[in-house]
């Protein structure tokens, strides 16, 4: 049996998916939660939520620009009385886009081997990959929850969920006015993350890349242990 014993750091990435249900992982400051100290649980921080929430934007954005729909407005029925506008400038493209921005994020996952924010990506993580490797060699792997559990969105990602909508709803102005009006002259996350709700020094996430921070020398050397 491969045993938990010999994977403390994976226990402490199990720990945290047991949390997904928690209330208390959606109700207390990521800052100061049981979970953080205790599980390791890291809630991402206004900067990661801002980075992700304008990645996911500017996708949205991008795959409905691309529409040549035009839309109509009014109350008549006469047809040729009502306005009519192209979709890809039209408040409702913003609107449906923001809507799903969020929902997008559950299909996140923590890469516990990152350290920096591209710790939250799609795709599985290199812990999970190995155990449902060992598990498809026919190991016999106790994490002490079902498997199919193990791919549902972590506490984490969950919570991550929690603070976007509640981004979108303080900063709901600023996206719309970026949208209609300087769209064209500055990107989304200078103008919503850097300037409006990151404390000057904060937004140096924004930068971060996949490979431009090393992988901790301790998470190597667990998994050279595996």
């Amino acid at each position: 049996m491969f045993s938990l014993q010999r994977l403390p750091l994976i226990c402490a990435v199990v720990c945290a998916s047991l949390l997904i249900i928690s209330p208390v992982a959606h109700s207390q400051s990521p800052k100061t939660s049981v979970e953080e100290e205790v599980y390791g649980v890291k809630y991402a921080s206004d900067c990661e939520v801002c980075k992700l929430l304008v990645t996911e934007l500017e996708n949205k954005l991008q795959d409905t620009g691309k529409s040549h729909d035009v839309i109509e407005t009014g109350y008549t029925f006469d047809s040729d009385k009502r306005s009519k506008k192209k979709y890809s400038i039209s408040e409702l493209r913003l609107i449906e886009s923001m809507e799903a921005v969020c929902d997008e994020l559950l299909s996140y996952n923590v890469h516990k081997e990152r350290t920096d924010s591209t710790r939250f990506a799609k795709g599985m993580s290199t812990t999970f990959k190995t155990l449902h490797g060992l598990v498809d060699k026919g190991v016999k792997v106790d994490l002490g929850i079902p498997q199919e559990l193990w791919d549902k969105p972590s506490a984490e990602v969950s919570f991550l969920k929690t603070q976007c909508e509640k981004m979108i709803e303080q900063h709901e102005s600023a996206i719309e006015e970026w949208y209609f009006n300087h769209q064209e002259e500055q990107n989304l996350g200078k103008y919503l993350c850097e300037d409006r709700v990151l404390r000057k020094g904060d937004a140096g996430c924004l930068l971060e890349k996949l490979g431009t921070q090393p992988i901790e020398k301790e998470t190597n050397k667990k998994k050279t242990e595996l």
